[in-house]
């Protein structure tokens, strides 16, 4: 199991808190239909980062810490 430092882990909780909306800027995922520029909800975030969401596509694909980015958006 892939493990994170404490500290980044709770910086991502407290950053992307379930409810926070957000924007998909990269997915290192070759078999994905999620696009940059895609909207979501955040949902939770895991003990190994990966930041869930509930994207605005139908999709619910993670973003793996280390390979994929988001980013907060206002809406």
């Amino acid at each position: 199991m892939k493990t994170i430092n404490p500290n980044v882990l709770e910086q991502l909780r407290s950053i992307y808190r379930p409810g926070t909306r957000v924007v998909l800027v990269k997915m290192n995922d070759p078999y994905t239909k999620l696009e940059p520029g895609t909207r979501g909800t955040v949902i939770s975030v895991d003990d190994i980062g990966t930041i869930h969401v509930n994207w605005d596509s139908g999709s619910s694909l993670g973003i793996v810490y280390g390979e994929d980015s988001c980013r907060r958006i206002e809406e």
